[in-house]
């Protein structure tokens, strides 16, 4: 072939070339169309979308190698698998390794913290959690027991303020009365039984007046007298008041020699109960 041909068919091909683009083969944007069919496959692989997300994976994962892991027991895991949980994750060696943040002045059941204790090793508890539940049940007791006190305080100003409206002068007397006679027949522990409101018994004014009751009809008996001076009730006042100015009697009967003395008692009286 002459020079002349050769040049007509080079000529040729570089037009060829320059009319005619060459189409890439289309690149595959599966990055695991090249992995096994069992790596491939691997749930591992199931959210990672191309090369990058797996160099970070792998990445994260070699930050993680020789770390201090704690693997997670099943259902078959033994009591001595789980405490080799709760010793990494911090529970105490023993019992005795709990420590509590209680106020200095508060009287403690220890046999009842030592109960506590053992019961939270054997959860598994850490010490802040275990010491955790102990100020959440001192707090939970204390609201109780403020609770109960108010109830109680209010109780006994409403039953005082019942009978001192009811006995009058003679509160103190009969308040006095009752509880000697309480006293004298060992009821002091029934007085101080919580009723299902939380309210002592003996703070009751059915409880009280009952005693003091009992304590009036047994007259002069020293046991049950309190000291003192003695006082009438407006309910006895009344009833005087109503014996002294029954019809017929001198106090309506101005001939009468004691009509004077029946009329000066009950002003007296009645001023008494007007004191009251």
């Amino acid at each position: 072939m002459s020079s002349e041909t050769n040049q007509v068919a080079t000529e040729q091909n570089s037009t060829l070339s320059a009319e005619t683009p060459v189409t890439p083969e289309t690149v595959s944007t599966d990055w695991k169309a090249n992995l096994s069919e069992e790596i491939r496959s691997d749930k591992s692989l199931e959210n990672i979308k191309d090369i990058e997300s797996l160099a970070k994976s792998f990445v994260h994962a070699q930050k993680l190698v020789g770390t201090d892991k704690i693997p997670v027991p099943n259902k078959y895991a033994t009591e001595d698998d789980w405490n080799a949980v709760y010793e990494k994750l911090g529970r105490p060696a023993d019992p005795n390794g709990y420590k509590y943040d209680l106020p200095e002045d508060q009287k403690i059941d220890e046999t009842a913290l030592k109960s506590f204790s053992d019961q939270a090793h054997k959860l598994g508890l850490l010490p802040g959690q275990a010491n955790g539940m102990v100020k959440f049940y001192n707090e939970m007791t204390a609201a109780s027991l403020q609770e109960a006190d108010t109830k109680a305080t209010a109780a006994r100003e409403a039953s005082s303020t019942e009978l001192k409206k009811e006995w009058g002068q003679a509160y103190d007397q009969k308040i006095s009365q009752a509880a000697n006679l309480a006293k004298t027949v060992g009821a002091t522990e029934l007085f101080n039984q919580n009723m299902a409101d939380g309210t002592k018994l003996g703070d009751h004014p059915v409880m009280i007046k009952a005693f003091a009751e009992l304590a009036g009809k047994m007259g002069e008996d020293t046991i049950t007298q309190s000291s003192g001076p003695v006082f009438q009730t407006p309910a006895q006042i009344e009833k005087e008041i109503g014996e002294l100015t029954m019809p017929g009697s001198a106090y309506w009967d101005k001939r009468h020699p004691n009509h004077q003395a029946a009329v000066t008692e009950v002003l007296a009286l009645r001023e008494k109960k007007n004191q009251v």
